[in-house]
């Protein structure tokens, strides 16, 4: 499987995922799901997988970038009233955020055609935010931005890590969000409501939950950090542009949002982007697919006890 395609793969995971959040926020209230997702994904697979070569703190700090802010963030706000489909680009917002905040930390300096590509793309989300705007609920709208910010974070801390097993990163720091989560939950729901929920479950619920846990967090999220960990967030992060492409099809499919000119016009000027994103600069060897080139250091954070380098 080329690199190429692990990406796009990972694009119609999390685009497809959207839909499933919704179902299962029918049965659960969003902090709940979070943390199932969290709970699903760890267990049995932390005793099955070595420890992280990460420093704890990364592990960590990971799991409460990933699991309390960007999906705690993003279910509560789907559950405020955010659409599936606006929820799946506007999140994507993160790839503007991920190339800047890995150039001023990392010290990844990103082409010229990597911040054109993000540029572009991110027009193209604007124009899907406004033209579907009225759909959403301001606040929903607003946790989506936050969570969409909280992924970029997460996204520097995995490259800043020096992570050489990123499936073990993302099982280990699984153990982190649930604790948090139920108990924002217990306070936000009460105790009851959180207990009947996971009591209560439905087939749909529990699928639901499956889906989010293994193939959304632990195919999709251990791709996409064996990705970063290859290459850069500059070159991986605008590959997430593709996720609104998959996001809305899956939503006009399976839950009857409509896909009007807008929309398609600015799907459009989305996979332009990402087309610009990953043009090759003059003189610069062309990677064949699926092979990979070694991580360069990172200044920024070797110094001081940084995470190691793999």
């Amino acid at each position: 499987m080329t690199h190429r395609f692990q990406a796009l793969l990972v694009a119609a995971i999390w685009g497809v995922n959207f839909v499933v959040i919704d179902i299962g926020l029918r049965d659960l209230p969003p902090l709940v799901l979070t943390a199932l997702r969290f709970v699903v994904a760890a267990v049995p697979l932390v005793l099955l997988v070595p420890r992280p070569t990460a420093r704890l703190r990364y592990v960590v700090g990971y799991g409460l970038v990933l699991g309390v802010l960007k999906f705690g963030v993003l279910f509560t706000a789907m559950a405020a009233g955010m659409p599936a489909g606006l929820a799946s680009l506007v999140l994507q917002a993160q790839a503007l955020v991920s190339v800047l905040l890995a150039a001023v930390l990392l010290r990844e300096r990103p082409t010229g055609w990597q911040v054109a590509g993000v540029l572009v793309g991110s027009v193209g989300i604007g124009m899907l935010a406004v033209g579907g705007g009225g759909r959403a609920t301001l606040v929903g709208f607003a946790l989506t931005l936050a969570a969409a910010v909280s992924w970029a974070v997460a996204n520097v801390v995995v490259r800043a890590s020096g992570e050489t097993r990123p499936l073990s990163l993302l099982v280990w720091s699984s153990l982190v969000p649930p604790i948090p989560l139920l108990g924002l939950a217990s306070v936000v729901d009460g105790p009851g409501r959180v207990l009947d929920a996971i009591t209560g479950l439905s087939w749909g619920g529990i699928l639901a939950v499956l889906y989010v846990a293994y193939v959304s967090t632990l195919v999709g999220f251990g791709l996409w950090n064996r990705l970063i960990a290859t290459y850069s967030v500059a070159r991986i992060a605008p590959f997430s542009l593709l996720v609104p492409v998959f996001g809305l099809a899956a939503s006009g499919l399976f839950l009857g949002e409509r896909v009007g000119v807008t929309e398609a016009v600015a799907a459009g000027i989305i996979l332009t982007g990402l087309a610009l994103v990953l043009r090759r600069p003059t003189g610069v060897p062309v990677l064949p697919a699926g092979e990979s080139r070694p991580r360069p250091a990172i200044p920024a954070l070797r110094h001081g006890g940084a995470g190691r380098q793999g």
